[in-house]
């Protein structure tokens, strides 16, 4: 089972970083939420940073704001996250310089279209 953090997860149902949230977990994977100001999503446990969650996490999908997101990139460098989706409206020109800076390998795609699901299902 492939574990996949949602940077920006929610519990504001109407939000992206949700529906992300959910769809990923309804395709099989193991979620975990990145929100310093959440303690739980969706009844997942909800981690400040990809740093304080102790497993590996193969997948990052981001649904932050572009500011937020370049901070977050040497955080998810660090934790050797294989693959990052920056999603639309994450994927600002400073994200994706930042991402392929550190040589991450970046996708620029709605993660949840790209995990075979629809955002209009959630």
């Amino acid at each position: 089972m492939k574990t996949v953090a949602v940077i920006g997860a929610s519990n504001d149902r109407t939000k992206f970083g949700n529906k992300a949230l959910r769809a990923f977990r309804n395709q099989g994977y193991k979620v975990v939420p990145i929100n310093p100001t959440e303690a739980e999503v969706e009844g997942e446990k909800a981690y400040a940073s990809v740093l304080d969650y102790a497993g590996e996490i193969d997948e990052a999908t981001f649904y932050v704001n572009p500011r937020v997101g370049e901070k977050v990139l040497d955080d998810v460098a660090s934790k050797k996250i294989a693959k990052v989706w920056l999603n639309p409206g994450a994927d600002g020109p400073n994200v994706v310089a930042r991402a392929k800076a550190l040589g991450l390998n970046a996708v620029r795609a709605c993660s949840i279209i790209g995990i075979g699901d629809s955002p209009s299902r959630y």
